[in-house]
């Protein structure tokens, strides 16, 4: 049985709270994110490949089918 991955993601900036839903690349980290509402630059916490992992509702494509994003 395949695993189903999903592609959408909801970013909350830590900075301002504002959140936005965002497509996630299926071929590559996103490591840079910068906040629409306050121009925050976020980058991944430590430990996590991407933004998506970091500040998104849901993990990034590659980490959802347990591989690495990076690696």
């Amino acid at each position: 049985m395949a695993t189903v991955v999903l592609l959408n993601s909801v970013i909350t900036c830590p900075d301002c709270g504002f959140q936005k839903e965002e497509e996630m690349p299926t071929d590559a980290c996103q490591y840079f994110y910068e906040c629409e509402n306050c121009k925050t630059r976020l980058k991944p916490l430590a430990g996590d490949c991407c933004v998506f992992c970091s500040y998104g509702t849901i993990k990034c494509p590659p980490v959802q089918q347990g591989t690495s994003c990076c690696g």
